[in-house]
């Protein structure tokens, strides 16, 4: 029998998407965009999805049923590419999903965010979550994770808070990195690089022979479709992809120069499978990909707590 998680913040579904192969049945998707709200329905219809605002949706009919309460809270107030707020910005989502998961009671809880968090400045922010989260009897651990560890064509660092009830805590352990690296980009998008005829297309992938960096998404309020600023272009660049805007399609016969990223490729880069489809036009559909949790990680922590929550059965 599968597990039952609820999902918060869950843009286009990419920690979603992650905890269900590892086995976790989504009782509900909580998302305040309208895009990626129509990602969800369009790839998962099977799922109840929720556009909302986090702090007017309730958890309450779903108190005592869930195992797992995960999401992917803003990270702008913690990102080095933002002025760091923390608890001081607005968007910050922390509070209102400790107090869901305060009303919801699951047995486990997953929070991923960007690596900033884990900055001395915000030392006591996490420590206040710590002691919110003992008070209501979990006991957390924090890990910063490099998704090109488990398979993801890109480096991504981020913080994953997990927190487990006891006595489930005293079996969760965190995944180890996969033994075999990564593809590299050209190896992961040469074939959707040649799928128009472009005749250049091996060469190219040949020279993209490394991980990409981290992508850029933007968030609402800034940032369009591109790879982002200048030292990511640049970065972008030596792997052979022209930086400044996106592509709508893979480069035709006889094109010359960089051919620049899909929102299909980038979705590839941040470990979606690709046939995942990312709604709304290509500035939003690039939002979703550069601001969302690579698959195979989450997968691979979700693994972990469901290995923890199964070692133990409830009386």
């Amino acid at each position: 029998m599968a597990l039952t998680s609820i999902e918060v913040c869950a843009g286009a579904g990419g920690q979603a998407l992650g905890l269900e192969t590892a086995g976790f049945k989504h009782l509900a998707c909580v998302e305040y965009d309208a895009n990626a709200c129509t990602t969800l329905r369009t790839n998962r219809p099977q799922w109840n999805t929720i556009q909302m605002d986090l702090n007017k949706w309730s958890g309450a009919d779903y108190a005592g049923q869930v195992d797992l309460f995960a999401g992917g809270v803003p990270c702008p107030p913690f990102s080095k590419a933002g002025k760091q707020l923390g608890e001081a910005d607005e968007r910050n989502l922390f509070p209102r999903a400790l107090d869901l998961i305060e009303e919801i009671s699951p047995r486990a809880v997953m929070l991923e965010n960007v690596r900033g968090l884990l900055d001395p400045q915000f030392q006591g922010f996490r420590d206040g979550v710590d002691e919110r989260l003992k008070s209501m009897g979990y006991v957390p651990s924090w890990r910063l994770l490099n998704a090109s560890d488990f398979g993801v064509s890109q480096l991504r660092p981020r913080v994953i808070l997990v927190a487990l009830k006891q006595p489930w805590a005293d079996h969760f352990t965190w995944p180890e990195p996969d033994k075999k690296p990564a593809p590299s980009v050209g190896q992961l998008l040469g074939p959707l690089m040649a799928a128009n005829g472009w005749e250049g297309a091996q060469a190219w992938a040949d020279g993209a022979d490394r991980i990409a960096p981290t992508l850029v998404g933007g968030s609402h309020k800034h940032g369009g479709p591109d790879l982002g600023p200048t030292r990511a272009r640049a970065a972008w660049a030596k792997l052979g992809v022209e930086g400044r805007t996106i592509g709508n399609a893979a480069p035709e016969p006889g094109f010359v120069g960089m051919p620049r990223i899909t929102v299909q490729m980038g979705g590839m880069v941040q470990g979606f499978p690709a046939d995942w489809q990312f709604t709304g036009g290509k500035t939003h559909g690039w939002r979703q990909v550069g601001n969302a949790f690579p698959p195979p990680v989450a997968a691979a922590v979700g693994k972990q707590i469901k290995k923890a929550l199964r070692a133990v059965k409830v009386v």
